[in-house]
This record gives structure tokens, C-alpha cells and sequence, in this order.
């Protein structure tokens, strides 16, 4: 680890706010192409093929990555140096990157993004834990607040620069333009940071880490393959049997290790399960919501890609606007009302939404997704820090890693469960008659498939055939909505009548500061409950 001398003096040089700007390029990286995506996905599916489990197949595989990835990543900046695997990441980012750009097909698509999650790994919780190698203890709040806001504004910029890119160049470019940003944030990143270490931290468990993919890996093939399949076919059945296997044999060598990589016994404190659980639902609806509002947007409503990403500004700034005032409320109400009266708006906004039909229009899509923006915010600020809170000071950079594991976890769920559940009630209800078959198989694949399809029929299909899909897409995303409501609220009754008022008494040593002896895990709790919108 870096010197206490070469701490001081970092801290006093004034190239320390510009290091803090290589950081800030590196999450908005992150923010960025995480939504950025979701708005290509249909142009995606137009100019590629690609059908529904693919779509999901194209997101998830950067998140199950990510999260596989993340734990053991942290072990290895602490090792080998924390600069030079920032500086790795970022250059595997780019390299996936630059594939994503010259694939050919959905198969080199997919490879491309599970290539960027390895890097998106490296990049998230190096980029926190090298804050204080930069600034001390006044400091550090005023820079987790700037990275933390750079980070949250991927968000909104990601559907916005990317349906701009969509109307004037070809899909490829929704990756093309992670090359300068990363090139800028290698560049700033050799030259402006620190190098520090840990070497004390704990070994990188090899085993684990392959367990965590591999049970991961599938879980989500078989949630995705279950609607073309059946849920009884042999090979889904077989890969939820082995996403069984693996994840219990992944608890059971955790539970055995003296310093293990995913610290469960952590799940046995009240406050940080069920903070976790109300955080990871969140993320669940989340990235459910993120992957059926693009198709809906652009394929039923008729939007162009751009027009789709400025219409998702309302969750955006919803969401903004709550993050930002959910403290103040916590402070007045306290965490457990305020995590509770977040789920419930969340539940009323996909309740509400799932009342939409064919001819709404946008104004009502616009009502509910402000409303489900408020709700995200007020539920998952407040879960975050009350997860954290209730972490002892010596365990937090575990705590905090678990957490961010489990909330990816549930991103990928939430796109591979509930994209599963529209692609079955998308085919359930469309009407195909008079189709031949290839052309009914090719329709049932996604809404945008079915109108390509509608274009290319005669006279007598094309109008039903188009509405429909309309009709039947509307009717898949209504179901989604639906289960994230009832999500929604089962999760805030059980916050309810469980979540602790305060921290457990025997966490408070976890505040900020009080692990002097880990300032590296401190800061990284930190920046995590303050940059979550960035996830």
C-alpha cells in the first residue's frame, strides 16, 4: 500500500481533483452503456435477427459477468496494485467495445458484451477504493459527491446519446462511442492516479469465482430458454438442477472459508438482509423495466430511438429527484417508513402501468414511469445505507461487496425472469392465422420481428397482424408490470414488519472513519450507497 507520506502528498497536490475526473470518466463509462443499450436492442432486433431470449441473452451477459466478476476483481487491485487493474478493466472495456462494433452477428454481440462485463468489473470497485489514496477524511464526501453525480448521469445521457446514434449511423455505434470516453479515462488514469495496494487483503478464491459464474450462468440460460423449451424440457430442467448444485455448493465452501470471498454469515443480521432483499427487488424491477419499455416505446407507440430515449426521462428524473431527497426524509421519518412508503409508490406506479392498453399513448406512460422513478428512489437510498449501517467496521468492504453482487444478481434476474414472462404472453396472444409457418415462427419471435413480418405480408394480414402484436405486447408488458407490483408491495409488508428501526447496536463502529485500519473498504462503502443509480 502506498505510504502515509505519499497519501499526505497527494492529498495536497492539486492534480487530485483532476485524478478524481479519471475516475469520473471511468463510472460514467458504466452508467452510460448500461442504459444505452436498451434503446439499441430494437434496432438490434430489426437489423439482426435477434429474437427476445437473445435481446436478453445481449443484456444479461455483461450483468452475470459483472457480477461473478466484482468480488474477486476487488481482491486483485488490492494485490496487484489498484491503478493497474483500473487501467486493465478499462482496456478490456475497449476491447469488448471495439468487438461489439464489428460484430457481424448476435452470437459475436453477446460475446462482446460478457467481454465488456469483465472489464465493467475491474472498473466499479477499483474506481471507489482509490478515493482515499486521493483525498482525507474532509475531503472525501465532496468527491464521493461528484462521482457519484457523473456516474448517475450515464443514465439518462446513455437512451438519449444513443437514440441519437441510432437515427444517424448504423447500430454499431451505440459501441463505438465507449472508445474515446475509455481512451480519455485510460489516458487520465496513467498519468494522474496513485498506485496503492493491499497485499494483506485475501486471496483470490478461484474456485468460488467459477462457482458464482457457472451457478449464475445457469440459472439465467434456463429462465431464458424456458419459454421456447417448455419449462419441462430435459435441458432446462437439467440446467436448473445444476444452477442448484452449484450455488449450494458455492454457500457450503463460503460457509467453511476462514476469510471467504462472499461472506454469508453476514445474511444472518436483520438490517443488512432485509435492506438487501428491498435493494436487490429494486434492481429487479429495475432492469424488468428498462428491457420491455424500449420495444414498447419504439415498436407499438412508433417512436424513433431517439424519441424512445428522451421518453425515458420521466423514471430518470424521478428517480434523481428522490435519490437526492431521500436523506433529508429519512432523517424526519426514519429509514423503515421511508424504504416501506417507497415500495408502496413503487407498487401503485407498476400497478398503474399495467392498466395500459393499445391506445394510452405516451402522457400515461409518462405518469406512471414519474411515479415509479419517486419510488425507486425513496426505497433504495435509504435500503443501501441502512444494508451498510448494519455492517461491523471490520467487515465492511465484504458487506458492501456482497451487496452490489447480490444487486447485480438481481438485475440479471429481473431481465431474464420477466423478458421470459412477456416473450411467453407476447406469443401466447399473438394471432398468426393465415401465416405460413416460417413467417408465424419468425413473427412470434419479438413485436419488432412481428412487424417486419406485417410489412412483408400481403394486404389481408399486414394491419392485424401489426396490431395484434401491438395488442399482445401490451398485454405481456401489463403481466410484467403486474408481478413487479406484487413484488413491489410483498417486499415493502416484509420491511414492514421486520426491518430494524435502527442499525444493529453492534454496527455502529461502521460509520465512516471508523475503520481506520481499512479506509480502502470504508471509502468503498461509501461510494457505493452514494453512486447507486449508477447500477
Amino acid at each position: 500500500m502506498a505510504t502515509l507520506t505519499e497519501h499526505m502528498r497527494t492529498r495536497r497536490d492539486p492534480r487530485r481533483w483532476w485524478a478524481l475526473g479519471a475516475l469520473v470518466a471511468s463510472m460514467l463509462v458504466l452508467g452510460f452503456d448500461m442504459t444505452i443499450l436498451n434503446v439499441a436492442l430494437p434496432t438490434m432486433a430489426e437489423q439482426l435477427g435477434a429474437t427476445t431470449g437473445e435481446q436478453q441473452w445481449m443484456a444479461d451477459a455483461y450483468v452475470i459477468v459483472f457480477a461473478a466478476l466484482m468480488l474477486p476483481a476487488g481482491l486483485l487491485g488490492d494485490r496487484f496494485g489498484r491503478r493497474r487493474m483500473l487501467v486493465a478493466g478499462l482496456s478490456l472495456f475497449l476491447a469488448g467495445s471495439l468487438a461489439g462494433t464489428l460484430a457481424g452477428d448476435v452470437d459475436w454481440v453477446i460475446a462482446a458484451r460478457a467481454f465488456m462485463g469483465v472489464g465493467g468489473a475491474l472498473i466499479m470497485p477499483l474506481a471507489l477504493s482509490i478515493l482515499p489514496s486521493l483525498f482525507g477524511p474532509e475531503e472525501r464526501t465532496k468527491a464521493v459527491g461528484i462521482i457519484s453525480a457523473a456516474s448517475a448521469l450515464g443514465m439518462p445521457l446513455g437512451p438519449i446519446i444513443g437514440g441519437w446514434l441510432l437515427n444517424h449511423f448504423w447500430w454499431g455505434s451505440v459501441f463505438l462511442i465507449n472508445v474515446p470516453m475509455v481512451g480519455i479515462g485510460v489516458a487520465a488514469c496513467v498519468f494522474l492516479l496513485p498506485e496503492t495496494r493491499d497485499p494483506a487483503s485475501p486471496k483470490l478464491d478461484v474456485p468460488s469465482t467459477a462457482l458464482t459464474a457457472a451457478g449464475l450462468g445457469a440459472l439465467i440460460y434456463a429462465i431464458i430458454e424456458a419459454p421456447d423449451r417448455g419449462w419441462g424440457d430435459p435441458l432446462v430442467a437439467g440446467m436448473f438442477a445444476a444452477a442448484v448444485v452449484l450455488l449450494a455448493a458455492l454457500v457450503v465452501r463460503e460457509r467453511g472459508m476462514t476469510r471467504p470471498m462472499l461472506d454469508m454469515t453476514l445474511l444472518g443480521r436483520r438490517g443488512f438482509l432485509l435492506n438487501t432483499v428491498a435493494a436487490t427487488l429494486v434492481m429487479f424491477v429495475l432492469s424488468g423495466l428498462m428491457f420491455v419499455l424500449p420495444p414498447y416505446l419504439q415498436a407499438v407507440l412508433g417512436h424513433d430511438a431517439f424519441g424512445t430515449g428522451l421518453r425515458l426521462l420521466p423514471m430518470m428524473g424521478g428517480l434523481m429527484v428522490a435519490a437526492k431527497g431521500a436523506q433529508p426524509v429519512v432523517a424526519r421519518f426514519g429509514a423503515r417508513a421511508v424504504v416501506c412508503a417507497g415500495l408502496v409508490v413503487l407498487a401503485f406506479a407498476a400497478l398503474l402501468g399495467s392498466r395500459t392498453t393499445v391506445d394510452s399513448g405516451y402522457g400515461f406512460t409518462a405518469l406512471w414511469l414519474s411515479v415509479a422513478g419517486l419510488g425507486f428512489g425513496f426505497s433504495v437510498v435509504p435500503a443501501m445505507d441502512g444494508a451498510l449501517a448494519a455492517l461491523p467496521a471490520d467487515r465492511a468492504g465484504s458487506g458492501s461487496g456482497l451487496l452490489m453482487t447480490l444487486r447485480q444478481v438481481g438485475g440479471a434476474i429481473g431481465i431474464a425472469l420477466l423478458g421470459s414472462l412477456l416473450a411467453s404472453a407476447f406469443r401466447d396472444r399473438l394471432d398468426v392465422t393465415g401465416l405460413p409457418g416460417a413467417a408465424a415462427h419468425t413473427a412470434g419471435e419479438s413485436v419488432v420481428a412481428a412487424h417486419l413480418v406485417a410489412a412483408q405480408a400481403g394486404p389481408g394480414h399486414a394491419a392485424h397482424l401489426a396490431a395484434s402484436a401491438n395488442a399482445a405486447y401490451v398485454h405481456g408488458m401489463g403481466l410484467v408490470l403486474l408481478v413487479c407490483g406484487i413484488a413491489s408491495l410483498v417486499t415493502a409488508l416484509l420491511a414492514g414488519a421486520f426491518l430494524p428501526a435502527a442499525p444493529d447496536a453492534d454496527a455502529s463502529a461502521s460509520a465512516p472513519g471508523a475503520g481506520a485500519s481499512a479506509p480502502d473498504a470504508v471509502a468503498s462503502v461509501q461510494g457505493v450507497a452514494a453512486s447507486d443509480l449508477d447500477a
